[in-house]
């Protein structure tokens, strides 16, 4: 059974509706799919970030570069 989905607006670019539509048409997955997955994406890259389970080896996990066409995220500098 399919998890309930909670509305968001997001606002993308023209040149990211038309790749978003070009891939929908050529893959006949929804565009919320791809969007959903894109989130997952950066959640996982920064997931350093977020709260939760603090691993016993940071680096083992480092985080994985943005995809091709998306701008990196920076990370808030940390106060000395």
């Amino acid at each position: 059974m399919a998890r309930k989905k909670i509305s968001s607006t997001v606002y993308i670019t023209p040149e990211q509706n038309d790749r978003l539509k070009l891939l929908h048409e050529r893959t006949k997955v929804p565009i919320a799919v791809f969007i959903r997955e894109g989130i997952d994406l950066v959640l996982k890259q920064y997931e350093s970030l977020l709260p939760g389970q603090v691993s016993l080896i940071p680096e083992a996990t480092p985080p994985s570069p943005p995809p091709p066409g998306v701008a990196p995220v920076v990370p808030p500098k940390k106060e000395p």
